[in-house]
């Protein structure tokens, strides 16, 4: 058996379209030998029999990291020029449009990130660090999160919550409306319910939840203000950011427009959709550098 738990691999039954990294292995009844697998750059969760795994160089996947990297860079491009847009339109509206030297001060709506996949964890840290929004990030198993998520948000008061991981619909468990069908979509669900019994507002509490191929509508139902994933396809390891860090930084006074949210996502409306919701970033001044020196 040439595949190993580690392996970054592709199923050739699918073209080998999505890289996968093998999380573990299992022999079936018949004596073959199959692979867990979770999406490398999406979040997805699949299973397959090794036999349909081609194993993927370093040589292959540079390239595509590559491709990958430049939709990144251009999808960072278009968020940090809608914060600068909003950041001068912020200032213009605190001094009623009239000019003076004083300094403002910005904050930013906190996050807490739960997420079933500490790799994807740590990369989406990553990103909220880039792009300035403030972030604790909590590895927590799919199946675990409704059981944790109230005391979390009690310790860590957070203004958006994000729960997300992996998850999968599969055709042969159920039709495409049943819950039961889905990997995690009912944990997804049930943790968004308990966040809602914590903090039932919904613009007191911003959550976003799922990942790929989440039963949407339920996501919604349960209290959700954006999820994954409308057209049931897979969304990106980053997708949950960059719709964050638009809440993060739109002012407490403005409603979010949805498509200018998704627009920025690498998968857009088929993958993500959501609610009108209200900004949680609020804008004060003075602002004051205090020279440490004398301090």
């Amino acid at each position: 058996m040439q595949v190993k738990i580690g392996d970054i691999v592709a199923r050739k039954s699918y073209k080998c379209d999505v890289l996968f990294r093998v999380i573990d292995l299992k022999q079936t009844e018949d004596g073959k030998w199959a692979a867990i697998l979770y999406g490398e750059e999406v979040r997805l969760i699949a299973d397959a029999l090794c036999d349909d795994l081609a194993v993927i160089g370093d040589r292959e996947r540079n390239e595509r990291k590559v491709h990958e990297k430049e939709m990144l860079e251009q999808s960072l491009y278009l968020l940090k020029q809608d914060y600068r847009l909003l950041q001068e339109k912020r200032e213009y509206g605190a001094t009623a449009s009239y000019s003076h030297n004083e300094e403002f001060f910005h904050l930013p709506g906190k996050v807490l990130h739960l997420d079933g996949d500490p790799l994807y964890l740590q990369k989406c840290l990553t990103l909220y660090e880039r792009v300035g929004v403030p972030v604790f990030g909590v590895h927590v198993k799919e199946t675990e999160m409704q059981d944790v998520v109230a005391d979390l948000i009690e310790e860590y008061r957070p203004n958006i919550l994000v729960i997300t991981g992996h998850d999968a619909y599969s055709k042969h468990k159920g039709a495409i409306n049943d819950l039961n069908a889905y990997r995690h979509s009912k944990h997804f669900v049930q943790t968004v319910r308990n966040a809602r019994k914590a903090v039932p507002h919904l613009d007191q509490l911003v959550i976003f939840a799922g990942a790929c191929q989440s039963h949407f509508e339920s996501l919604i139902r349960a209290g959700a203000n954006f999820a994954s994933s409308p057209s049931r396809v897979n969304i990106h390891a980053l997708d949950p950011v960059y719709i964050v860090a638009k809440i993060s930084f739109t002012p407490f006074m403005e409603r979010i427009n949805v498509w200018d949210v998704l627009r920025n996502t690498l998968t857009r409306e088929k993958g993500l959709g959501g609610i009108e919701t209200k900004g949680v970033l609020r804008t004060g001044m003075p602002y004051h550098r205090h020279d440490e020196s004398n301090s």
